[in-house]
């Protein structure tokens, strides 16, 4: 028996917050959570009550209790193929991150509705705020270098190739990205031979860290939605979090120094551009959004301060000091 409610009791999750002119996706939504939650062995013969967990901009994801168990389950939202997501790849790296007691446990996978159900992780979920501090960075120094020692991801990420991809779909689908984007790709090539310079070997990395995807469970900061995740350069995961956690200076550097056990300039810099090329690349996963989404979100807000964003930090002088530090 499936009971709904209308909101979760749960403090770490998502809310697809869904628009009139969304109605017909959501009501074919609501078919498929229905069948998903039919197929899913774990709760079958139980009465299960399902709520939405608020926050996901791109899957619906839901708080599902049976029987006193708590559990996740993610049903991928419309078109998310187009932003580069491969599901298969998200629950391999998913099983292998939480073998390293980072990722939360993969308990069962639907493979023909792309339906994971993931274990529930209790804890506030992390926010820039509770983030904003030099003992929060160390703690997530921590989590990185434990999720970077799983075993190897499944398949690569690399942002500068991302962006490529990313450019194709803009032109296949008439996708409206900001005046000016393409005039700054040389730039982007600049940065891209920078970083390479001192590049580190390839672990597992997240690559998506916004501060909502990480979960304190008392003993460490657990790290869920592994959409994008791949190997990458470790320093992408450190420039990635310190730009969506709005770090400052001093605690970039924390982090970079809890992260490698000592100062590193080099890196550092590594870091700081990477943390840009986040703001570049997922402005053109944003004017993507915008175009397929049917989450009610303000993509176009969100893509134009990213550029805006990286704009403003081209034209600093710490931008080129962090291109000649990076390269060596």
């Amino acid at each position: 028996m499936l009971v709904r409610r209308s909101r979760s009791r749960s403090s770490a999750g998502w809310r697809p917050r869904l628009s009139s002119r969304t109605r017909c996706w959501a009501r074919v939504q609501s078919e498929r959570l229905d069948e998903a939650v039919s197929r899913v062995a774990l709760w079958r013969g139980r009465q299960v009550e399902v709520s939405p967990l608020s926050g996901g901009l791109t899957n619906e994801n839901y708080l599902v209790e049976a029987a006193g168990e708590r559990y996740v389950m993610r049903v991928p939202g419309q078109s998310t193929e187009l932003l580069s997501i491969d599901r298969a790849n998200e629950v391999y790296n998913t099983k292998a991150a939480a073998a390293t007691g980072i990722g939360p446990r993969v308990l069962e996978h639907i493979p023909e509705l792309d339906v994971t159900v993931l274990e529930f992780i209790p804890g506030p979920t992390m926010s820039a705020e509770t983030l904003h501090s030099s003992h929060m960075a160390r703690r997530m120094a921590e989590s990185f270098r434990r999720l970077h020692s799983a075993a190897p991801f499944k398949q690569d990420f690399n942002m500068f190739r991302l962006i490529e991809y990313y450019l194709r779909i803009v032109d296949e689908h008439r996708v409206t990205i900001p005046a000016g984007y393409r005039d700054r790709l040389p730039v982007v090539a600049e940065i891209e031979s920078s970083v390479q310079a001192g590049a580190l070997p390839a672990v597992p990395c997240h690559n998506d860290l916004l501060c909502e995807n990480f979960i304190d469970d008392g003993s460490a900061l657990r790290i869920v939605d592994y959409e994008l995740s791949g190997n990458n350069d470790p320093c992408f995961d450190l420039g990635n979090t310190a730009q969506e956690a709005i770090f400052d200076d001093d605690l970039r550097a924390a982090l970079c120094d809890a992260y490698f056990g000592r100062e590193d300039p080099q890196q550092l810099a590594r870091m700081n551009l990477f943390a840009l090329m986040s703001d570049v690349g997922w402005t053109l996963w944003g004017a993507i959004q915008a175009k397929i989404s049917t989450i009610d979100y303000d993509f176009a807000g969100y893509y134009t301060a990213r550029w805006e964003r990286a704009l403003n930090v081209m034209e600093t002088d710490r931008f080129q000091i962090w291109l000649s530090e990076a390269a060596g």
